[in-house]
């Protein structure tokens, strides 16, 4: 990892967006805990055919009943998140600041008993966590999943879950924008969602780990954040969710070995922290530790260094160089300016695939 890790906190979190070569806080947020490639989506259908509010209707009803018995209730020793069934093997699919660092959980679906499940494995950097039920997997009814490339901003969309622990709750809205990268704390915080999806449809606590869904019952992407207001309450209208092309790569590889072997998220491979001056204003990244054979290792960046610069743009804290690394690509080559002892210098380095 690029940071040394502080928990993710469930609850009332702070997101940051970062546009390339910008930091922007957006405000204080809330964790939600506490159309396809191939297919003309319904709601190209109803532009082309019937509009009629009563077909509408018909429609958010149809994908409601479709979908709803997808989605599930997730309850650990000390929180309550959503999740989606995965496949028919049992294998849900929730946000990892929902799992928390619980071995076992419990599920709750809309019918039958509570069913007890295991984790199978967590990544933190993309929240992203599966878990398996240890026995009636065949009660579970697997979700459809979107090509989340395909999203188009103003697509009518559906998140679903249990906000408030009010079970099998439904709100709407559209798709407000693609491409987000979110972070999920003011402070150095394990996730940072790439490629985020941003939604008008509500999501409050407890819609973590559930279920953005088109109107052709796919799922689009999984809410994870809620933005809120600096001291002044929620942020209406602005959601995060991450895309279901992103929730499957991690989800596949999390379900065949445990861990996430590679990802598509730069890492320079090193563990880090802010380093600031006297005013506790952010001077560069403290590198505490490079992985051996790793990127920074490669290109002779050592403990002790002070990252300042990467890629052209200033890192002071450990969150701008996350927001820099989430612009980038593994593989690919970029300059980094370190200082040792007082002295500069510019390393060229090629960034690794952040893992498990």
């Amino acid at each position: 990892m690029d940071s040394s890790a502080k928990s993710f906190v469930p609850g009332f979190l702070r997101p940051r967006v970062f546009v390339p070569g910008l930091a922007l806080l957006v405000a204080a947020g809330a964790a939600g805990c506490g159309s396809s490639s191939g297919t003309t989506s319904a709601a190209s259908s109803a532009a082309a055919g019937d509009s009629s509010p009563t077909h509408l209707q018909s429609q958010y009803e149809q994908v409601v009943r479709n979908v709803l018995p997808s989605v599930v209730e997730i309850e650990t020793h000390n929180s309550t998140g959503s999740g989606v069934v995965y496949n028919g093997n049992g294998d849900i699919v929730t946000n990892e600041h929902v799992v928390g660092d619980a071995s076992t959980v419990e599920v709750l679906t809309a019918a039958g008993s509570p069913l007890a499940a295991t984790v199978v494995g967590k990544f933190a950097p993309d929240d992203l966590a599966v878990i398996r039920v240890t026995s009636d997997a065949s009660k579970l009814k697997p979700a459809k999943w979107a090509d989340s490339d395909d999203a188009q901003i103003g697509e009518i969309v559906l998140a679903m879950g249990n906000p408030l622990g009010l079970t099998d709750s439904v709100t709407q809205g559209i798709i407000s924008a693609t491409g987000r990268t979110v972070g999920a704390s003011e402070d150095t915080g394990k996730a940072l969602i790439t490629a985020a999806i941003q939604t008008s449809a509500a999501i409050n606590p407890g819609n973590s780990g559930g279920a953005l869904v088109n109107l052709s019952d796919q799922v689009v992407g999984i809410p994870t954040l809620a933005a809120r207001l600096p001291d002044a309450g929620a942020a209406p209208g602005i959601g995060f969710a991450i895309p279901s092309n992103t929730v499957r790569d991690i989800a596949n590889q999390l379900i065949s070995t445990g861990k996430v072997t590679k990802s598509d998220r730069a890492t320079l491979s090193i563990v880090a922290q802010t380093s600031a001056n006297s005013s506790g204003v952010g001077v560069g990244v403290a590198v505490v530790d490079v992985t051996s054979g790793g990127a920074a290792d490669k290109a002779g960046i050592r403990p002790g260094s002070l990252i300042t610069e990467v890629d052209g743009v200033k890192t002071p804290t450990v969150q701008a160089l996350e927001g820099v690394l989430a612009t980038l690509k593994p593989g690919q080559k970029v300059p980094v300016v370190v200082v040792v002892s007082g002295a500069s210098r510019t390393a060229q380095v090629t960034l690794d695939s952040l893992t498990s």
